[in-house]
Order: structure tokens, then sequence, then C-alpha cells
């Protein structure tokens, strides 16, 4: 029986770096649904590769966050970004001579470019802080799990690349990248996984340069009027079990139609239902359009409170064939709404 290889580092920050700085061409790959850990990630690795004089390009997979171009073109110029359907996935011809895999590691998160990355897999490289992913996706591998964020994870590659002291300014279309990554993979500094290396790692950005009130007005103060109806909905949802330790909200695919909303309205209810007193997880259902296959498909996303008696998430998501963070989890599932909830409710137990 042949054993899948553990899920963990096989390169140093300054290998990578090297690896980058080694190339002609870079493509940069991210997971679908690029977040703003993953797209500050994909940028930080494009600006700093430009700056050694290596032509990177990031493929992002949509749907996108309204902000995609905002950050694209932050800086100076506009760094390249080749946006893909899932749908109708169109790749150029030309051969990258390097890929670099940012926020993920897992084959279930690149589909479908999956395919495409299979075969050049001997020719990549990963930077990851979630716990679980495919090790064959890349020979070189930093997967550094107590990082906040991925860019808090890139940063020593960074600073081997441009060869900066650990706390050096950083060029600030750099930063201003890196710090989109830490601060919404922390909810502005505010989750559990904020750590003193986070925090001095958001000085130094800050003193390099990054205005972080504006990029908080950027992500957090753009939202459409269809957000609020969906939260709305999504709490006139809301189920308690077991004893009121777990919440489950579930947004089915008729109210969000009805509402008008889309995946980027819908991030983000679990933090005030957290709030409750005695709630020690939550979980987002959104029931998704019926797939080409006929299949049903529900996407949970599972929160939890840190402390003594946290429940870590990404366990549970495990056995249900998802993965993530200690706190914050993904599950897909082919089951229909109402089953989908009956099954979180289960694992939760």
């Amino acid at each position: 029986m042949t054993h899948a290889a553990p899920y963990i580092s096989s390169s140093t920050p300054a290998e990578i770096a090297s690896f980058i700085a080694s190339r002609s061409s870079l493509v940069v790959l991210t997971h679908a649904k690029p977040d703003g850990d993953a797209l500050g990630s994909a940028l930080t690795v494009c600006r700093a590769a430009a700056r050694v004089g290596v032509a990177a390009e990031a493929w992002l997979l949509g749907p996108f966050p309204t902000w995609t171009d905002h950050f694209a073109t932050w800086g100076a110029g506009q760094t390249p970004i080749r946006k893909l359907s899932p749908d109708n996935l169109q790749l150029p011809s030309s051969e990258p001579d390097g890929i670099v895999v940012v926020d993920t590691g897992s084959w279930s998160q690149l589909r479908p470019l999956d395919a495409w990355l299979k075969p050049r897999a001997a020719r990549a490289a990963i930077v990851d802080h979630h716990l679980h992913g495919d090790a064959e996706a890349a020979p070189r591998r930093l997967i550094t799990t107590t990082s906040a964020s991925c860019t808090e994870a890139l940063a020593p590659v960074i600073d081997a690349l441009l060869g900066l002291e650990p706390a050096a300014p950083i060029p600030v279309d750099i930063a201003t990248a890196m710090y989109l990554g830490l601060a919404t993979d922390t909810g502005w500094l505010r989750f559990s996984n904020t750590s003193s290396a986070t925090l001095r790692l958001a000085a130094r950005l800050v003193d390099s340069g990054v205005d972080h009130p504006a990029i908080y007005e950027a992500v957090e103060q753009q939202q459409r009027l269809t957000r609020p109806a969906a939260l709305g909905a999504a709490l006139r949802s809301l189920t308690m079990h077991h004893g009121g330790r777990v919440a489950i909200m579930l947004l089915r695919d008729s109210d969000l139609r009805a509402i008008g909303a889309v995946g980027e309205d819908t991030g983000g209810f679990a933090e005030p239902v957290l709030a409750v007193q005695g709630v020690q997880v939550v979980a987002t259902l959104t029931e998704m359009p019926p797939q080409a296959d006929g299949k049903p498909l529900v996407k949970a996303s599972l929160r939890s409170k840190p402390g003594p008696n946290a429940v870590d998430v990404a366990r549970i998501a495990a056995t249900l064939g998802g993965g993530g963070h200690a706190r914050a989890a993904g599950i897909k599932l082919n089951l229909s709404a109402d089953d989908a909830v009956a099954t979180i409710a289960r694992a939760l137990a």
C-alpha cells in the first residue's frame, strides 16, 4: 500500500528564493475563488520576481473579489494577472520556466488547473500555511503552519530574494500586497492566529509605507447593498445545536438569487454569531446552483472560537473531505441543503 507523502516543508525560504531568482519566467497559481491572502500572495511573488528580472504572471480562477483590479494596479504599473474562467479555461501555449503555488497545495483547490499543473509539477514550488495539502503537487515546499497568512510565510522568502535584512523596509508595492493577505486572513489582526510575529510583520509593512486605512476601505467599505441583505437571510436561517455550542446558518440558492447576491457578498458571516456567549463553532452553508452533472453542491465554512476548549474545525472538515486551519476550515458537500445541515450537525457533535 502506497502512503501519501507528508505535507511538510522540503525547502528553506532561501532555497525557494533561489528557485525563483533562477527562473526566466514564472506562473504563479493559487486556489480558485481567491481571497485577500491568495491575491496578496500571488501579487507578492510576481512583484518580487520582477525586481530580480524574472517575468512573472499570476493565473487566477474566478470568481474574483471586486477589488482584484484595484490591488493589481496599486503602485507602479500593472502586475500581470490572467483571469481564468473555470468553465472556459483558456491557457497560453507558452511554457513557463517555473511555477509557484501560493496559499494552497491541494489538488482539490486548484481544479481545473490541476490537469495543467500535474505534468509540470517537477518545475513547481509551493509556499503555504495550511495544515493539509498534496505533497506531490511540488517537490519544493515551504509549509509554515504557524504563519497567520501565506504572505507572512512569504516574508523570509522575499527577504532572501531581495537581499533584505529581516526588519528592513520592503518596497511599498510588495509590502501592500503582503499586508492585504496578512490583514484579511487575521480579520484585521483580531483573530486568534495573530501572533507576536504577525504583529511585528504588520508594523514592518506599515513602516514600509503601507496605507492601512486605504486597504481597509478598499476591502471592507465598498460592499454592495446585497451583502447586508444576504447577512439578514443567513441570520434568519440560524439554528442552534448541541446545547447552543454550535450555530448553523444556511443560505439557500433561491434566497441568494432573489436578493441578487453573488459569492463575494457572503463571506465573514460567522463573526457576529461567534460573538454570542456559549457558541463555540459557527457553520455557514451556502447552497450552490445545480451542477452540470445534476448533483447538488453545498459549500460549508466552519469557524471556531479560540480558548482552552477550542474546536479544531480542520480536523472535523477533513472527515468530510475538506480542510483548512484549526479555527477556519471549509468543505464541499454533494448533498441537498437540508442533508448538508444534518451532516454538519452530526460531524460537530
